[in-house]
């Protein structure tokens, strides 16, 4: 609804409030909505558009200029509540609640292509299951990207969005087993190609083992969006759920690496304290830790948040510092910066150095994975807004930002 504003002389200098209008009139939509949704809650925009009314200035839409004040007051209070609580049609609802049961059944046709069980004979062929698979994949990938244009859960579009890059990326690879990238984003399964294809490559590409895979991506954008909270007021879901990055966890089991809990000596039969250590224990710590610190990264590296960058950044260089103490037990680092552990080398370690790297570095990391976390959740809240032009805020790949 564009509104231009005629001052003329009111007595009251209110020009400073109306920087954020273009010098030709621009419109309220042209306003930051932050700042907008600001003054809206502090009265200062209400009182602001109330003394132009009742002043008698001339308000224009390009029709005829409102002959009461009573009439004036009645379309501001609709634009107020128009801004503050959009209302959302039955259609969008629908868009709303079909994306999000959309987004659980790809998951569930993303597992299926990572089970080992696929691509093995039982009672089907393994060839005529991974072309089953793939062909729901297909679908169900389809509809989550054609829902995701119709639904105002921004929150949820962004890692949408960010999907189909990974998607694009993959593009060359998905073409070898017949599957082809449309300019929309969504994909064409040539069925012909894919049964001709080696089904050990679909497997490479989905492996869950990996988790640079083509699949490994995909699952971690949808586990994402998946607990992702959606706009504010249309999101059915609630907003108490926060992404699962993995940061929250890796906090967890760097605190536990630096706790002196961990590191307790094993109790003989009579409940004496041995010289032994709870080797198990704490490998399973670490193995969860290195876990953790990987997907982690896989979900947030992508983020465009500062404070999640900052600390990412912070935690590879703490990392890279300490390459050679981490090799020692069994924990490399690859050349994308995620970790691997070796099970061996790591119980082989004299388990009290093992405490010692840790109390520093666990904590540390722990601290940073704190800050992740937060950021990552600051950065899902802060997509429930509005652009400049009054489009819908995602936060994902510039590449599909304005197809979804």
């Amino acid at each position: 609804m564009g509104i231009s504003i005629d001052v003329g002389n009111t007595g009251s200098d209110y020009s400073y409030l109306f920087q954020g209008l273009s010098s030709s009139g621009g419109g309220l939509g042209n306003l930051n909505f932050l700042s907008e949704y600001a003054s809206m809650k502090n009265g200062s925009y209400s009182k602001l558009l109330k003394a132009y009314y009742g002043a008698g200035q001339n308000i224009s839409t390009g029709a005829a200029p409102y002959g009461t004040k009573s009439s004036s007051s009645n379309i501001l209070d609709k634009i107020l509540e128009e801004k503050m609580h959009p209302k959302v049609s039955k259609e969008v609802q629908k868009a709303n609640a079909n994306l999000t049961a959309g987004l659980s059944t790809l998951n569930a046709s993303v597992a299926t292509l990572q089970n080992d069980s696929t691509y093995t004979d039982s009672d089907r062929s393994a060839e005529d299951k991974v072309a089953s698979a793939m062909k729901a994949f297909v679908t169900n990938y389809n509809n989550v990207v054609s829902t995701a244009k119709d639904s105002t859960l921004s929150n949820k579009t962004a890692y949408v969005a960010n999907m189909m890059s990974s998607t694009a990326a993959n593009a060359d690879k998905l073409s070898e087993i017949g599957v082809t990238v449309k300019a929309d984003g969504t994909l064409m399964l040539n069925e012909g190609k894919l049964k001709e294809t080696d089904i050990s490559k679909v497997q490479e590409l989905f492996s869950s083992d990996n988790i640079l895979s083509y699949g490994s991506m995909i699952s971690s954008r949808l586990q994402f969006a998946g607990s992702a909270s959606g706009t504010t007021g249309t999101d059915n879901a609630g907003t108490d759920n926060k992404p699962a990055s993995g940061a929250s966890s890796l906090k967890a089991d760097g605190q536990a690496l630096a706790s002196d809990e961990l590191y307790q000596r094993v109790k003989d039969k009579d409940g004496n304290e041995t010289d032994e250590y709870d080797i198990k224990k704490i490998f399973a710590t670490a193995k969860s830790f290195v876990s953790n610190y990987n997907k982690m990264f896989d979900t947030a590296e992508s983020s465009a948040n500062s404070g999640v960058v900052a600390n990412l950044s912070y935690i590879r260089e703490k990392t890279a510092r300490s390459e050679d103490a981490l090799k020692a037990f069994g924990i490399t680092v690859d050349a994308k910066g995620r970790l691997k552990i070796d099970e061996d080398t790591f119980k082989k370690a004299d388990m009290s150095e093992v405490q010692k790297f840790f109390k520093d570095y666990g904590s540390s990391i722990a601290t940073n994975a704190s800050l992740v976390d937060y950021y990552m959740t600051t950065q899902a809240n802060a997509a429930n807004s509005y652009t400049a032009g009054g489009t819908y805020h995602v936060q994902g790949s510039s590449r599909y930002t304005g197809t979804v």
